[in-house]
């Protein structure tokens, strides 16, 4: 929008951008990357693929506009369709490492590892990847809560709107994903 148009809503830059205007489209984009990305980032723990999914999630959300709802918070549904994509991306990624897994002992040269980079020396960032991993450990409905609470910061509401559950699953949800981190984290510090 232009620099001396006030702050529209996101409910005025959907239907604006409905009706084909790519200036409320990249105001959307610039208010919900950054979060979308982070959200992303933190399900799938690679960067590189986050900022794939991110673009992913703009596009399908900027192709399927027309059913957004005004009435529900951006955020929210923009939020929806990237824990959408990040579930689709890790079934494909099921799926590829059990292909990679099935080739011959011959071929698996060509197969990347899943190993952190040597470069990860320092403690903190050790400590860091030790608890992504052992959070990625955790089930796909557990890790989207703890997400979504604990790093994104999203109230039990937006979460409950953003998973389509009650916000009563949200917090049982979040209750068990940190008891199982906790037991996660001491088994493996033993």
């Amino acid at each position: 929008m232009s620099p001396e148009s006030p702050q529209k809503s996101d409910r005025d830059l959907a239907a604006i951008a409905r009706a084909g205007r790519e200036d409320a489209f990249r105001e959307l984009l610039g208010r919900y990357k950054a979060p979308v990305y982070r959200l992303i980032a933190k399900q799938v723990g690679d960067p590189q693929e986050a900022l794939d999914l991110t673009q992913e999630t703009f596009v399908a959300a900027f192709a399927a506009i027309d059913r957004y709802d005004g009435d529900r918070p951006f955020r929210v549904w923009i939020a929806r369709i990237a824990i959408n994509k990040c579930r689709d991306w890790a079934r494909r990624r099921r799926v590829r490492a059990f292909f990679a897994w099935a080739l011959p002992l011959d071929d698996a040269h060509h197969v990347a590892s899943d190993m952190p980079a040597p470069d990860l020396q320092a403690d903190v960032r050790m400590e860091l990847e030790r608890v992504r991993s052992v959070i990625a450990e955790l089930p796909q409905p557990l890790r989207e809560v703890l997400v979504l609470r604990g790093l994104e910061e999203a109230t039990q509401a937006e979460a409950a709107a953003i998973l389509q559950v009650s916000e009563k699953t949200v917090e049982t949800r979040l209750y068990r994903a940190r008891a199982k981190l906790r037991h996660l984290l001491d088994r493996e510090r033993d």
